[in-house]
């Protein structure tokens, strides 16, 4: 696999320059807009200008949890100890999101520990207040550790309470390390879309967070269609690529939900996607080879009875580097009929799934046409993601936004990108 080194993808980037905070209105932020190597600028409440009547518009509707928890160690005699920070990634058991935000028998979540070492054994407690005047307790026990996460088994007593009010009523929302300040109340608005609604992610699908209600009903009265997926994103999002050779560097791996009704959409628009966000996209390609992976199994082991009975998939993955491990010569709209009649087979609505993909120089893409994206950090797989959407041409994008004031990253100001073909 060619060397891709990870240098070729810095470019200085003054603090000032990051947005610690969102605009008053925040479908007012710049627009920068790239298509075959030209670069022009406007307002985001304009975007439907940019996008032909016959799009369909694709968005991240998940929702960000607050995930971060702060104990405290007991000393004997009563008094406080050392702070603990727990920091909830993703659920372990259940595995479901859903199942394991909704449970009230208790749970165990991948975590990471603020001060880990003044926690070496014993059972944490944190009282929790809740909206309604009742109060329980929230037990945390730290399990087997994996790299620099651990399995954090939580439990509660008291009234019949679910994890996801626990988290509402004492956790914090957890904003990007480079922001450089503490969570404030505002961001528990500001750092949602107004169409978030699946709650799990850990990161906001920060693309999204220029749409208001008033750019969405324009976009509709102009006839752009809209359709959902979810995945949820992860801490990782904010790791840069620390090795050399960017292939080096190992994604995390996220789960993705995409409704039938979705891929059927797809289907019928194929030419005219527009993903909203890197997490859309990742979300959307992935479906490919999901797709590919299905076409393959049917057509070596064609009857259902077997194939398990769920398309002999227990769970279907795509892998980091899937993509470039050999030609892949299915086509997009036979991949994606794929999974609908895999959904079919088993009885389902919807697809989960799991992608580690890597989008980087030298992919080729299957579903998506164009981008709404942010500014992304120096040297991170983002930044390898828009480069290989618009033909390595990222220097062009960039070296405008840091001439003409663009404001960068999560709460920075937005692009539309059309693929280069």
């Amino acid at each position: 696999m060619e060397e891709i080194l990870i240098e070729e993808f810095n470019y200085p980037l003054p603090d000032e320059r990051i947005a610690k905070y969102p605009l008053a209105n925040r479908d007012q932020s710049k627009l920068l807009v790239y298509r075959d190597g030209q670069v022009s600028e406007d307002q985001f409440f304009h975007i439907g200008e940019y996008l032909a009547p016959d799009s369909l518009l694709i968005y991240n509707n998940t929702r960000v949890i607050q995930a971060r928890l702060e104990f405290h160690k007991q000393l004997e005699e009563g008094a406080q100890g050392a702070r603990i920070e727990i920091f909830c990634l993703e659920p372990l058991q259940p595995r479901d999101y859903q199942l394991s935000l909704g449970t009230v028998d208790g749970c165990t979540w991948k975590c990471m520990i603020g001060n880990a070492k003044k926690w070496k054994s014993g059972v944490l407690s944190l009282p929790v207040v809740l909206p309604s005047g009742n109060a329980v307790t929230l037990l945390a026990e730290k399990g087997e550790q994996t790299g620099n996460t651990f399995a954090v088994k939580f439990s509660w007593d008291g009234v019949s309470v679910s994890f996801a009010e626990i988290l509402d009523a004492v956790g914090e929302l957890p904003i990007p390390p480079y922001l450089n300040r503490k969570t404030e109340e505002s961001d528990k608005t500001t750092y949602q879309t107004v169409y978030s609604r699946i709650k799990g992610s850990v990161a906001a699908p920060t693309a999204g967070l220029h749409f208001t209600d008033n750019v969405l009903n324009n976009l509709r009265q102009k006839g752009i269609q809209t359709a959902e997926v979810t995945l949820h994103v992860g801490a990782g999002t904010f790791q840069p690529v620390k090795v050399a050779d960017a292939n080096q560097h190992t994604m995390h791996t996220e789960i993705i939900a995409v409704p039938r009704e979705t891929i059927e959409t797809i289907i019928a628009n194929l030419g005219h996607i527009v993903a909203v966000g890197t997490t859309s996209m990742r979300t959307l390609e992935s479906l490919y080879f999901l797709g590919a992976q299905l076409y393959t199994l049917h057509h070596t082991h064609p009857s259902p009875s077997s194939l398990g009975g769920r398309s002999g998939v227990s769970t279907l993955s795509v892998t980091q580097f899937e993509p470039y491990e050999k030609e892949h010569t299915i086509s997009t709209r036979d991949a994606l009929q794929a999974i609908i009649d895999h959904l079919e087979q088993t009885n389902q609505d919807i697809l989960h799934a799991e992608t580690q993909i890597m989008i980087k120089p030298g992919y080729k893409f299957r579903v998506v046409d164009q981008l709404i994206t942010n500014f992304h950090q120096p040297k991170s797989t983002l930044l390898l993601l828009v480069s290989a959407f618009v033909g390595g041409d990222w220097h062009t994008i960039y070296d405008y936004a840091l001439s003409h004031n663009f404001r960068f990253l999560s709460y920075g100001d937005s692009s539309i990108l059309t693929r280069s073909k």
